[in-house]
């Protein structure tokens, strides 16, 4: 049985594994008495589950040509097929809501973008949301080093310097006899203890702050995935919880801190090129920010304003550099710092250079960047001493430095190309924008933020939304 079930497709084992979550949601809306929700969730459990036994069936024995292109198939199948698998239960517990809206709903969180089209919701409703960008945020996590990898995409074409797309089972990865099938079976085995305990470490001590038990564990759930769901909308946490939240979300910035990690990096953590490009743009903006009013203020605040204002800087930079998207409780302090009209470009300009390769973050990601800024810095010694021999690390990697260009340049090109399509829908520029970037970066907070007045996304015609939910898996797979 268990060798059978081992050699089931991925795709198919993936959306058992939704099926059996949906009973999480059914036992919470069981204990709160909301028996309308628990049997949506229950009954479409037990419906999914009959029928991917049938599947399961059908399909045993069927090998494909090559498992590890079937991987590569099914996951992206996986992001086109399971959220409307996740929106079943959402259409028997909230009929009045169109399907588009539903099937939105579940794409926004399971590609970790969190912008929703469903206030007002039951709190179970809540709960499945987060743990459907927790399961969102764990598979891209066991894809990236099982799956994508092994054929140099996500980011590790910068690190190997290879073609990306290109199948690798060289000295980088030893994985020549190694099924691609038992691969992602390991990478999951390593991924889950360390994703889930974190998880829970950060709920029981949201908990310890005074937050509500619910509550507590969304925020836990959407803070290790880096999917920013939350109930309410907004995060009514205190410094000391934010604090808590602020050391997972450094987790997003670098693949060394997740086990299994896709080519470690070798050295200590102060080596690390992600994590000190992140510290780099996080005092720089912070500095923007906040001494931007400290030095042209007129008038004095007190320290405890001043305190605040730099806190709410650093927490929100950080939560945007990972495509998360909380909101510190301190912001307001520090947009009234900042004296800008419009701080939401730089929360924009922050997501879209994202987080760490291999991570649930989103973006063009920090090794990229690296790989860029290098590469510049490397040509600009060129300029001074035609002859140097340089000192650069990257000296032997101008491929990767060039696939990062490449990809930075269609990743420009999608922003224009998504702008436009939602133009052409009816949007404005301002608000086209906005939606883009949201999507594209997977930082659906964004479309609140970026200009002048929040976008009504719950409001938005389902061609826009189906433009968006395009936009967030190119974003989320960067199958750019």
């Amino acid at each position: 049985m268990r060798i059978w079930l081992r050699d089931l497709p991925l795709l198919v084992q993936m959306a058992g594994l939704v099926a059996l979550s949906m009973l999480l949601p059914a036992a919470h809306a069981t204990v709160t008495g909301d028996h309308h929700v628990a049997r949506s969730f229950f009954y479409s459990s037990v419906i999914l589950g009959v029928l991917l036994a049938l599947v399961s069936i059908a399909v045993a024995g069927r090998k494909p040509r090559d498992l590890g292109r079937a991987n590569l198939t099914a996951l992206v199948w996986a992001y086109l097929l399971l959220p409307a698998l996740m929106a079943v239960p959402l259409n028997e517990a909230l009929p009045k809501v169109a399907v588009t809206d539903l099937w939105f709903e579940m794409m926004s969180s399971f590609t970790t973008t969190g912008m929703t089209v469903l206030p007002g919701v039951p709190d179970s409703i809540h709960l499945w949301r987060a743990l459907v960008g927790w399961m969102g945020g764990f598979t891209i996590l066991v894809a990236a080093a099982a799956i994508l990898a092994p054929v140099n995409l996500g980011g590790v074409e910068v690190v190997t310097g290879r073609v990306p797309g290109q199948r690798d089972d060289g000295p980088y990865w030893f994985t020549g006899s190694i099924h691609p099938a038992e691969r992602v079976r390991r990478q999951a085995g390593r991924v889950l203890p360390a994703y889930a305990g974190v998880t829970v470490l950060l709920w029981l001590g949201l908990i310890l702050t005074g937050e509500d038990s619910l509550r507590a564990f969304c925020v836990a759930l959407s803070s290790v995935s880096t999917s920013g769901i939350l109930p309410g909308g907004e995060l009514s946490a205190g410094r000391l919880a934010e604090a808590m939240i602020l050391a997972v979300l450094v987790l997003a910035l670098s693949r060394r801190f997740w086990p299994g990690a896709v080519l470690r990096p070798d050295g200590p953590v102060t080596r690390d090129p992600e994590l000190r490009l992140a510290l780099g743009v996080t005092g720089f903006v912070t500095a923007v920010l906040f001494l931007r009013h400290a030095i042209a203020a007129e008038g004095y605040e007190g320290f405890g304003s001043g305190l605040g204002a730099l806190w709410g800087t650093v927490f929100t930079t950080v939560s945007f550099l990972t495509t998360t998207g909380f909101v510190s409780a301190d912001w307001e302090i520090a947009r009234f710092w900042s004296g800008l009209q419009t701080p939401g470009l730089v929360l924009a300009g922050l997501a879209v250079l994202g987080g760490g390769v291999a991570t649930t973050a989103g973006g063009v990601k920090l090794m990229r960047v690296n790989a860029l800024f290098r590469h510049g810095e490397q040509e600009m010694e060129r300029l001074i001493h035609p002859s140097i021999v340089s000192r650069s690390a990257l000296r032997d990697r101008r491929a990767a430095a060039y696939a990062a260009w490449v990809f930075f340049m269609l990743y420009a090109l999608t922003i224009a190309a998504g702008t436009g399509a939602l133009t052409i829908l009816g949007q404005g520029f301002d608000p086209a924008l906005a939606l883009t970037l949201a999507a594209l970066t997977t930082t659906g907070q964004l479309a609140a933020l970026v200009g002048a007045e929040p976008v009504p996304v719950a409001v938005l015609g389902a061609e826009v939304k189906a433009v968006m939910a395009a936009l967030m898996v190119i974003g989320r797979l960067e199958t750019l």
